[in-house]
């Protein structure tokens, strides 16, 4: 239960509510209860237009109908979903699931037809031969209009937004979002370089009790505990790592003060969420990842499409140009209001992020042309554009495909072609 109140337990509680697709329908099922008993009150209470009565056979059939329509479109919308699930696993990836199960507008559609359904139902059992709920039989027949139309917007929405390059923008945008916001954050407080890093080896450490994937900290809250009892804090696990049972979380070194009282493990612990599997919300490599995860799955020998991979490495390149032009140390040290040390947080450095975007891609896609001469034209605009500390590694990637593209291409004539850059992958006019 104590688990449940501490940072990690309400982070669980929300990401558990964001993919949640039952919550907002059952608020949807029991607003509808609650206006058809307003729309009652109000039949009783004041006059309607001439145009507003209905007799209790009309009433009944068309609440009925209502009723009965409901309950289709729900099935309909449910056959939906469980296809997005079908093509998600089977040809885009498992991953993408996280972030489809937050769609809002999934949830109004659903909310609205439960809402819908209630309100119909609950006016149904209120006919009698002398007493007609007039104005919810009207409000009911605006609510079928309201429900047709979002079904209609609903529709409109994921025949367009299920293509991969559709998804590959959607997954980059909230990946590089993400990772902005994180880094200003991040940098808000952080007032001290590496060179701040605690020397010796650590008082204590906080293990995990379970084992689980590094989902978020609780960065503000760390720093306050790590002040409170004049200490530093160590993370050495990454947002995303694996955590086996036991392992260690946090690194507790002595402060200055003499005295200082001892940390409580548990209060550490509870600002450390780990789940069942990665999350983006302080993760944007995860949104990487998932990107990643399409473009390898296109290139399989089952689908065999380089195209669309040539699609997801056009928003792979412009996540990575927002990674890029940001200096990344690889190590933060955050401190509290008074600049003192308090958290060292692992990050992820500019190399880590360029070969998670290209490694996997070069490798699967290496007997492709449209692949190769893509990937090319990426990262020679990476180093177009990107500052030149960045290009180094950049420079080890090109290095890397060359030799790839010599390796797979033993005609003289075709590496000539794959060695060129195109942006197009090909079609479009070589990159001088």
């Amino acid at each position: 239960m104590a688990h449940m109140f501490s940072w990690a337990g309400r982070f669980g509680l929300r990401q558990y509510v964001k993919s949640s697709l039952w919550i907002v329908p059952v608020l949807g099922l029991v607003l509808g209860v609650l206006l058809a008993e307003l729309a009652l009150a109000s039949d009783e209470a004041g006059r309607l237009p001439s145009g507003w009565h209905y007799s209790a056979s009309t009433a009944s059939g068309v609440l009925t109908s209502i009723v009965g329509a409901m309950v289709a479109l729900l099935g309909f919308v449910v056959t939906i979903g469980v296809l997005v699930v079908q093509q998600a696993t089977g040809t885009l990836s498992p991953r993408y699931m996280r972030l489809w199960y937050r769609n809002r507008l999934q949830k109004a559609v659903l909310a609205t037809f439960m809402g819908t359904l209630s309100f119909s139902f609950s006016l149904l059992r209120s006919i009698e031969s002398d007493s007609v709920p007039d104005l919810g039989v009207t409000l009911a027949g605006v609510s079928v209009a309201v429900s047709l139309v979002l079904l209609l917007v609903y529709l409109n929405r994921f025949t367009h937004k299920l293509r991969p390059v559709a998804i590959a923008e959607l997954v980059g945008g909230v990946g590089a979002a993400v990772f902005r916001s994180g880094e200003a954050e991040i940098r808000a407080v952080t007032a001290h370089g590496p060179e701040a890093v605690p020397s010796g080896a650590p008082v204590t450490r906080v293990r995990a009790v379970r084992g689980g994937a590094v989902q978020a900290y609780d960065v503000p809250g760390l720093v306050a505990e790590a002040e409170r009892h004049d200490c530093v804090f160590v993370l050495p696990r990454l947002v995303g790592d694996f955590v086996m049972p036991g392992a260690a979380l946090v690194e507790v070194h002595k402060g200055r003060a003499e005295g200082a009282s001892e940390p409580d493990s548990r209060r550490i612990a509870g600002r450390i969420a780990l789940g069942a599997e990665r999350t983006v919300d302080q993760d944007p490599a995860f949104a990487l990842r998932v990107l990643v995860d399409i473009a390898i799955r296109a290139l399989s020998p089952a689908v065999n499409d380089p195209t669309t991979a040539v699609q997801v490495l056009n928003h792979i390149g412009s996540f990575l140009h927002a990674v890029g032009t940001t200096r990344l140390p690889g190590r933060y040290v955050l401190a509290d209001g008074h600049g003192v040390a308090r958290l060292v947080l692992p990050g992820r450095d500019w190399d880590g992020y360029l070969q998670l975007a290209v490694c996997e891609i070069m490798d699967y896609g290496r007997s492709s042309v449209q692949i190769c001469r893509r990937l090319r034209a990426l990262l020679e605009d990476l180093l177009d554009t990107l500052p030149p500390e960045q290009h180094p590694s950049v420079k080890a990637q090109l290095v890397l495909l060359e030799k790839s593209v010599e390796r797979e291409f033993t005609d003289p004539d075709r590496r000539a072609v794959a060695q060129q850059a195109d942006l197009q992958g090909i079609g479009g006019r070589p990159l001088s």
